[in-house]
């Protein structure tokens, strides 16, 4: 799996612009984009009293058991994971190998309209990332190895 590239203030405008018209185009209550180990690297829309952080970790998780799964079945992609609830549903999406794409939505709000618009935005993040990947192919952003407690102050705005 690729390490998340090194990004600058351009970057996470342009992946928070992404996120952001996702949002208002599905009716999605909340994207997230998480590098590979679950740490959320920024968000959109109403998190409420969500727990955002455990959220992105379980997500990563979820989905790397459900990509092993895939594995043993010699079914060897695994796109997408969904989640249905009574009040709010989960997507995730993979985002190339750089991480995943975590929507809640509303649950009357059905998951192919979902998948619609947050194709455009996995798509858009993705050219963000091979073009921040280019800039320095050697180097990387390992967010499990800076040891946070929390990722916030690395990606604040200044």
């Amino acid at each position: 799996m690729f390490s998340l590239p090194l990004l600058i203030d351009q970057d996470v405008t342009a992946l928070d612009a992404a996120l952001a018209d996702f949002v208002a185009g599905s009716c999605a209550r909340l994207a997230l984009f998480m590098d590979s180990g679950g740490f959320i690297v920024t968000r959109q829309g109403d998190a409420g009293a969500m727990d955002i952080t455990t959220l992105g970790a379980l997500a990563t998780n979820s989905f790397a058991a459900t990509q092993a799964i895939a594995k043993i079945i010699e079914n060897h992609s695994v796109p997408s994971l969904y989640q249905e609830g009574d009040k709010n549903s989960l997507l995730i999406l993979s985002v190339a190998e750089f991480g995943f794409l975590a929507v809640v939505f509303p649950s009357e709000i059905g998951v192919g309209s979902v998948k619609y618009y947050a194709q455009d935005a996995v798509d858009r993040i993705r050219r963000q990332l091979i073009a921040a990947h280019s800039r320095a192919p050697a180097e990387a952003l390992d967010l499990a190895s800076a040891n946070l407690s929390s990722d916030e102050p690395l990606f604040r705005r200044r």
